[in-house]
């Protein structure tokens, strides 16, 4: 309780002052605690104002918001514009610098099996060079199946599980060819066959119809296998990798989800490497052609 000051007539109130400057006076009160507060100590609220406290207190009981996975919010699609923007400036690059640029960086195995590792990831940002008018539907698809499917796995992912999946994929593309071809490929699709993989993961986990996705992913691969000139290895590996990331972050526990999510990453981004460290392509693709033969 608090009492009148002697001064005052019996009866009379005490005029409110705040509780931070007690020299002013002050009608408002905090919605919170109901403290008086002046001018310099109001802070907006959804309703009147609050006290410099009561609104730090609840900034730290304010859970930040997340990805469905893990990893922020994600209200614009930076990871999917920055690829799309990279994958057409060096298409771009194509067309200035001609078949020097991308033979120097396209997913080359021989190259590759004499330590241009490099080729690995920068072939997956390349596109068959601009000739002719079937040449440039190959980044065109490409670049549409990304600016598609990219920002709804972005947001469901977030900015760093979203790069690391499309990365990932793409690496296991160029792993495959590696492994399995003998010509150098270039394109995107290792990576968008990943998405296409992750999208499938996705819409089950979140218990979604996944037939429409079923169906995109079986045209493709027909197509994959009929149309001369496509590089089966990598729409497969790309493939293949790209679902098996995405089951890991879409089915690791809540609990030490994070860790979880990383490790798989790592153990996944190891296994490829150890595989071109370790492997002989042209072992394989011997033995693949005696077994055809």
């Amino acid at each position: 309780m608090t009492t009148q000051p002697p001064s005052m007539q019996p009866g009379a109130e005490a005029v409110p002052t705040c509780y931070r400057h007690p020299e002013r006076e002050t009608y408002v009160r905090c919605q919170r605690c109901d403290r008086p507060i002046c001018p310099d100590c109001m802070r907006d609220a959804a309703v009147g104002f609050q006290c410099v406290e009561c609104v730090r207190e609840g900034n730290k009981t304010v859970r930040q918001a997340k990805a469905l996975f893990g990893g922020g919010a994600v209200s614009v699609p930076r990871v999917t514009w920055t690829l799309l923007v990279v994958n057409v400036v060096a298409y771009f690059g194509e067309i200035v610098l001609g078949n020097p640029f991308v033979a120097a960086y396209n997913t080359s195995p021989g190259d590759i099996e004499n330590g241009e590792w490099w080729r690995l990831i920068t072939g997956a940002f390349l596109h068959m060079p601009p000739r002719g008018a079937f040449a440039i539907t190959h980044i065109l698809f490409n670049m549409w199946a990304l600016w598609a499917i990219g920002p709804e796995l972005e947001r469901r992912l977030g900015h760093l599980r979203f790069a690391a999946l499309y990365l990932l994929s793409a690496l296991g593309g160029s792993v495959a060819v590696f492994l399995f071809s003998v010509y150098p490929s270039v394109g995107a699709s290792g990576a968008i066959y990943g998405l296409f993989g992750a999208l499938f993961v996705v819409s089950r986990r979140l218990g979604y119809d996944a037939r429409g996705v079923i169906w995109l992913i079986g045209i493709n691969v027909v197509l994959t296998f009929t149309i001369a000139g496509i590089s089966w290895q990598g729409h497969l590996g790309g493939l293949v990798v790209g679902t098996l990331v995405a089951a890991i972050f879409a089915y690791a526990p809540e609990r030490n989800r994070t860790v979880i999510q990383l490790a798989g990453a790592a153990a996944v981004l190891v296994a490829l490497v150890l595989t071109v460290v370790l492997g002989d392509p042209y072992a394989l693709i011997a033995e693949i052609q005696r077994g055809f033969g």
